[in-house]
């Protein structure tokens, strides 16, 4: 089996663990009344893979993909770096199945973007933002949960830049960022913008969607593929209203 089969095997298996573990939801099973994203755009589905290390063996799974993902896609990575929070026990999963060293971001309060980050570094000082053991001559991999923009890769990339500067290392680089979902909202362009290469097991909106269609009801199906094409049309609250109706509906008969 080439890697390429065993990824997208491995990503079905994760995928609809997620889903059934209640890390993927959706307006239908989960929320009638969907959810209202940061960005204070609706949506019918809710992606949050936080919990993902109080299930132990579905994380040592994960852990053990990405571990392979790293040595077939990016075997110049010789360090992971987990970014703050979700992604340091997922890097964590991946040191012990890979035996790959792992260091994380330290959590910076209220910084969300490159802009937020430049005005922290001026009031925080030289305190560590990296946690772990650096070398001169690492190549870096982040690991992270998922990505949707990929603003939060670029605030961990500074803080790794930042780092090796108080450090005095050299020689240090980081060319690839390792998630576990990515959203396909337009990460990937952004990452290569930046000489980044974004690895993922799931691409959500070409592979990960069908990989559910056998798990998701009929409808739920419909309505979320339709929503990651359009999502304008989702905004309107009469919309919302019957969608809400339709799972309301639905569980009566549960």
């Amino acid at each position: 089996m080439s890697w390429q089969e065993e990824k997208e095997d491995v990503g079905k298996e994760i995928i609809r663990a997620l889903y059934q573990k209640g890390m993927i939801k959706t307006w239908f099973r989960d929320n009638p009344h969907g959810w209202t994203l940061v960005s204070g755009i609706w949506s019918p589905l809710y992606i949050q893979l936080r919990p993902l290390s109080s299930y132990p063996e579905l994380l040592r799974t994960v852990g053990s993909a990405l571990g392979t993902l790293i040595k077939e896609e990016c075997n110049e990575v010789n360090r992971i770096i987990g970014v703050a929070t979700a992604g340091i026990p997922i890097a964590t999963a991946v040191s012990l199945a890979a035996n790959i060293p792992s260091c994380f971001t330290r959590k910076l309060e209220n910084v969300r973007s490159l802009g937020d980050f430049n005005n922290f570094v001026k009031r925080y000082g030289e305190h560590s933002m990296i946690e772990g053991i650096l070398e001169n001559g690492d190549t870096v991999g982040m690991v992270d949960d998922l990505v949707t923009k990929f603003d939060s890769k670029v605030v961990a990339l500074k803080q790794l830049e930042f780092e090796l500067k108080i450090r005095g290392l050299r020689n240090v680089k980081c060319s690839d960022v390792i998630v576990v979902l990515d959203r396909e909202q337009g990460a990937k362009e952004i990452a290569q913008e930046q000489g980044i290469e974004l690895h993922s097991l799931i691409p959500f909106m070409s592979k990960g969607v069908t990989w559910l269609r056998d798990v998701f009801a009929e409808r739920e199906y419909a309505v979320i593929v339709e929503y990651l094409r359009d999502y304008k049309r989702y905004q309107d609250p009469r919309v919302q209203e019957e969608l809400m109706t339709i799972a309301i509906d639905a569980r009566r008969y549960i």
